[in-house]
C-alpha cells in the first residue's frame, strides 16, 4: 500500500472522524483526514462517556480517555430564587465494576480533551488532521472515488477508494450523496450551550436553577477544569428567548445566568457557545457505494441520554475493521452492507429513546428520572446480523438492538464479556491477562472453551488456514485441568483460576465452546466445534 496516497479519506475530525482514522491505522491501512475548520474544536460539547464506550477505547489501545475523564459529580438543584437547595440526584445510579464490565461508571471528559488525546494517537502512525481543508465535491464509480478539495483558495482533486463522511449534521457528504434526513425539528426545546469561566459557586456540586416549564429560564453549571480553575459549562433553556440572539451576545449569557443564580457571581470570559435546537434525524442508509457516513453526518437527537458521541464512535468502530478487511483483499465488499444492517436498527431505537427521555424530562422537569441502564450501551447487540452465528440461540425470538445488558444469557452479536485473572501456561507470574487484553481492531479471537487441551486441538487446526494477522486464538481451560506447559498451535492458553471466564461467558466446566470474538469486541460467533468455525469465517473471509 502506498502511505503516500492514501485509500480511504476521512472527512472530519470530530470523535467520529478521529475513531475512523484511528481504526484503520491500527489495522495498517493509511488514510487521509481533513477538517474544513482552520482550528481544533474548542469546548466540552457531549461530554458524557458511557460503560461501552469506554470498552472500545481500551481495545483501542487508547487508555488516556478513562484515565483523565472525570466522575460525574452530584446535581444540586435550587428552590426558586433561592441557594437553598431542594434535591440533590445523581445522573444515573452507582454500578460497581464486576469482572465482566471492568469499565462500569460512566465520565465526562470534554471534546476537546478528547479530540486531542484521539490526535496524538494517530500522530503516532505519522498521521494528523490536515485543517482548513474542505471537501468541495466528489465523484464515485466502481473503482474508486475522485475528490475536489480547497484549502488557502487552492483546488486540489484527490483520488481515492474510499470516503468516510464524519462532517457533522451539516456536512457535504450526506447531502451530495442525496440521503434522505428522516425525522422532525421540534420548537419546544431551545437552549444555548457552552464554556464559561466564572466565580462564585461551589465547585463541588453541578448545579440547576430554574426549571424547564414554559416562561422560565433553566441554567445549569457544570465544573470542569479543562478551561481552567474557574471553568463551566453551561446550558440555558428558555423557550420564550432569542435564543440566535444570545448566543451571539457574552452579554445576554452574563446577564442570563446572573439573573437565574441569587448570588454574587463574577464572570471572568465566555470560552465557547453554541444554540441548539432539538433536530431529530436519522439517515435512509448509512452508505452509497465507496461513501459512507457515521456520527452527526448520519443522525442527530435531543442531548438527553448522552447518546449521541457514543454511538457516533461506535458507529466508526463497526465500520473501521470491515473496511480494513476489504482493502487488504481478505473479504468481499459486500461485507461493508453489514455497516448499514447493523447500525440503522441501533440508531433508530437510540432516536426512540432519547426522544422518550426528552418528552419525560419535560413533563416532570426531572433529566434524572428516566435514567436507566440502557443508556450504558452494554446492551447493544447486532443477534440480528447476517454475519453472525449461534449455534445455540432458540430462532424466532424478538430482537432489541438497545436492549439492557443480561448477564444471565449470551448470544453471537452481544457484547463479549471481560474476564480477569486468565494465568497463561507456561508464562511467568506477570502473565496473567483479562480478555479485554486479547481484544484488538485488528483481528478476530477464538476463545476455545475446553475441559482439556487436547480437546481444543482440532478446532485450532482448523485455524491455521487464517493468518494469525487476522486471527489469533486461546484457549481456557478450566481451574480444575491438570495443566504444564505444553506446545500448542493456539496463540495463547489459559488456565481460568478463579472461574470468571467460564461464568462470564456462561460455559459449564466439561464443555466444548467455542467464541469468536470480533475487531469490535462483539460476539460473532458461538458454535460447537470445528465445522461452525469454518461456517463463521467463511461469511467473513475469500477462498478460505
Amino acid at each position: 500500500m502506498n502511505s503516500t496516497h492514501p485509500p480511504v479519506l476521512v472527512v472530519g475530525a470530530g470523535p467520529a472522524g478521529l475513531v475512523a482514522a484511528l481504526t484503520l491505522l491500527q489495522n495498517g491501512i493509511p488514510v487521509r483526514i481533513i477538517d474544513k475548520d482552520p482550528n481544533p474544536r474548542i469546548g466540552q460539547r457531549g461530554p458524557g462517556i458511557w460503560p461501552r464506550s469506554f470498552e472500545l477505547f481500551n481495545f483501542l489501545n487508547v487508555p488516556e480517555v478513562n484515565e483523565l475523564a472525570k466522575p460525574v459529580l452530584t446535581i444540586r438543584s435550587y428552590k426558586h430564587g433561592t441557594m437553598e437547595f431542594a434535591t440533590e440526584s445523581l445522573v444515573t445510579r452507582h454500578v460497581e465494576p464486576t469482572p465482566t464490565i471492568p469499565f462500569h461508571v460512566p465520565k465526562l471528559i470534554g471534546q476537546q480533551l478528547l479530540d486531542v488525546i484521539l490526535r496524538r494517537h494517530l500522530e503516532k502512525f505519522s498521521c494528523s488532521v490536515e485543517m482548513g481543508t474542505e471537501l468541495r465535491s466528489f465523484e464515485q464509480s466502481d473503482e474508486g472515488v475522485t475528490a475536489v478539495l480547497a484549502k488557502n483558495g487552492i483546488l486540489e482533486t484527490f483520488n481515492t477508494k474510499w470516503v468516510i463522511g464524519a462532517d457533522g449534521a451539516r456536512g457535504i457528504v450526506r447531502k451530495q450523496l442525496g440521503l434522505t434526513f428522516l425525522g422532525e425539528t421540534r420548537d419546544d426545546i431551545r437552549l444555548v450551550m457552552g464554556d464559561i469561566r466564572l466565580h462564585g459557586l461551589d465547585r463541588e456540586y453541578w448545579h440547576r436553577f430554574g426549571t424547564f416549564k414554559r416562561g422560565y429560564v433553566h441554567v445549569s453549571l457544570r465544573p470542569t477544569n479543562e478551561i481552567g480553575e474557574d471553568g463551566w459549562q453551561f446550558v440555558i433553556i428558555d423557550n420564550d428567548l432569542d435564543t440566535t440572539k444570545v448566543a451571539q451576545s457574552e452579554e445576554l449569557i452574563f446577564e442570563i445566568i446572573a439573573s437565574a443564580i441569587p448570588t454574587e457571581i463574577t464572570f471572568n470570559k465566555l470560552v465557547w457557545v453554541s444554540e441548539f435546537r432539538a433536530n431529530i434525524r436519522m439517515v435512509n442508509t448509512f452508505s452509497e457505494g465507496r461513501v459512507f457516513v457515521a456520527g452527526d453526518a448520519a443522525h442527530v437527537h435531543s442531548p438527553t441520554g448522552g447518546q449521541g458521541l457514543n454511538s457516533s464512535i461506535q458507529d466508526a468502530f463497526n465500520l473501521g475493521w470491515k473496511l480494513a478487511l476489504v482493502e487488504k483483499g481478505l473479504t468481499d465488499k459486500s461485507l461493508l452492507e453489514t455497516y448499514n444492517a447493523e447500525r440503522l436498527p441501533v440508531i433508530s431505537e437510540m432516536l426512540e429513546m432519547t426522544t422518550t427521555i426528552l418528552n419525560q424530562a419535560l413533563k416532570t422537569d426531572s433529566m434524572t428520572a428516566a435514567r436507566t441502564p440502557i443508556l450504558f450501551m452494554l446492551g447493544i447487540n447486532c443477534r440480528f446480523s447476517n454475519i453472525v452465528l449461534d449455534e445455540f440461540a432458540i430462532p424466532g425470538k424478538p430482537i432489541n438492538a438497545y436492549g439492557v445488558l443480561d448477564e444471565e444469557h449470551l448470544e453471537a452479536g452481544d457484547r463479549a464479556p471481560d474476564a480477569p485473572n486468565l494465568v497463561q501456561v507456561g508464562g511467568g507470574e506477570s502473565d496473567v491477562k483479562t480478555l479485554f487484553s486479547l481484544y484488538r481492531p485488528w483481528y478476530h479471537t477464538v476463545l476455545v472453551f475446553a475441559p482439556s487441551h487436547a480437546e481444543a486441538t482440532p478446532i485450532l487446526g482448523a485455524l491455521e488456514v487464517y493468518d494469525t494477522s487476522v486471527v489469533r486464538s486461546a484457549v481456557v481451560l478450566p481451574s480444575s485441568a491438570s495443566v504444564t506447559s505444553v506446545a500448542s498451535p493456539a496463540d495463547l492458553v489459559f488456565v481460568d483460576q478463579e472461574g470468571h471466564g467460564y461464568s462470564a461467558y456462561l460455559v459449564e466446566v466439561g464443555q466444548t465452546r467455542v467464541f469468536v470474538i470480533r475487531p469490535d469486541g462483539v460476539i460473532g460467533a458461538i458454535v460447537h466445534g470445528t465445522e461452525g468455525v469454518k461456517k463463521y469465517f467463511s461469511g467473513i473471509f475469500l477462498n478460505v
